[in-house]
């Protein structure tokens, strides 16, 4: 019996690619010279595509794929993938949520601490030898006591939430709506949450809801004693009000693991001694990432055994 074919858009894990390619036939659209040709020769054949969150599936190449019956995403963020055109074409789209939420929120938490006791600057003062030559670096800041505001309450956003909390932070929360039974207060108005807290931190979902949604006017309302953390999408936050925000002293910190450009971070967020960058890292472990493996291959498998998709979005 012939192997189901199905379209990798971009290059997984190795576990991944290997547990693919032994289960079907494969095509890797990434590796394509040519892809619309690639496209034209296959069309007909594929029934499946496994993608990431960072590269998606476009409206125009769900429409390239008459056959196609499901998208299976390596990542939480389907932001990448058209939605509404893969409800059109009855296609099911599945993400990685819950495996990762774990890593990505302690990540979120290691940006607080980090920025609060500036580890990365008191790293290169004990490194550099100023500790021996100068003395003490300066005094750094505790966080027990203060707020936190969280945009997006969702799985990631409460997994902060409970874990800042053992740090006795104060929680606050702002989304499109309140949800009842939250335990923490709601903010309707992002601006006026973000004037209220200490520490900003972005877990809501990308797209264009979203976009901007952390502008000038929040960070100007954050103020110099606060501190942006976004480990969510680099399009939640104005990049450019950002940069202005750090290069005046608008904002007083912040951590970062996403970028509207990636892999392009730019030149003054590297340079600031007040921010402290990750390379998009969030769910970067050995356990999550094979978690994360696993549920594509799973999801891939259960569908086209006829039977319903563990973690589906549409």
């Amino acid at each position: 019996m012939a192997k189901t074919s199905i379209l990798i858009v971009e290059e997984l894990t190795q576990a991944v690619m290997t547990a693919l390619e032994q289960a079907y036939e494969t095509h890797r659209y990434w590796e394509a010279p040519d892809k619309d040709m690639l496209l034209s020769a296959i069309s007909d054949r594929v029934r499946g595509i496994a993608t990431t969150g960072h590269a998606g599936a476009s409206e125009s190449l769900i429409q390239a794929l008459p056959n196609l019956e499901i998208i299976s995403c390596y990542g939480v963020g389907v932001d990448a993938v058209d939605l509404p055109a893969a409800a059109r074409a009855g296609v099911i789209v599945t993400n990685t949520p819950d495996v990762l939420t774990d890593d990505v929120a302690n990540l979120a938490v290691g940006f607080v601490l980090a920025v609060s006791r500036d580890l990365v600057q008191g790293d290169a003062h004990a490194r550099s030898g100023a500790w021996e030559r100068d003395g003490n670096m300066h005094l750094t800041r505790s966080i027990r006591g203060k707020k936190a505001g969280i945009v997006g309450l969702g799985r990631i956003g409460m997994d902060i939430a409970k874990k800042l909390e053992i740090f006795e932070l104060e929680i606050h929360w702002h989304g499109p709506r309140a949800k009842p039974g939250a335990p923490y207060p709601y903010h309707p108005d992002l601006t006026e949450m973000a004037a209220a807290v200490d520490y900003l931190l972005v877990a809501c979902p990308g797209g264009a809801a979203t976009r901007h949604i952390v502008n000038g006017a929040v960070l100007a309302a954050l103020g110099p004693e606060g501190s942006l953390i976004n480990i969510s999408r680099g399009s939640c936050v104005d990049e450019a009000a950002l940069v202005a925000a750090v290069e005046t002293g608008t904002i007083g910190w912040a951590g970062l693991d996403v970028f509207e450009d990636e892999p392009r971070i730019p030149e003054a967020l590297k340079q600031s001694d007040r921010v402290t960058l990750q390379p998009h890292a969030g769910s970067a472990t050995v356990e999550t990432r094979a978690a994360m493996g696993a549920l594509v291959v799973e999801n891939l498998a259960l569908h086209f055994a006829g039977k319903p998709v563990r973690t589906p979005v549409t």
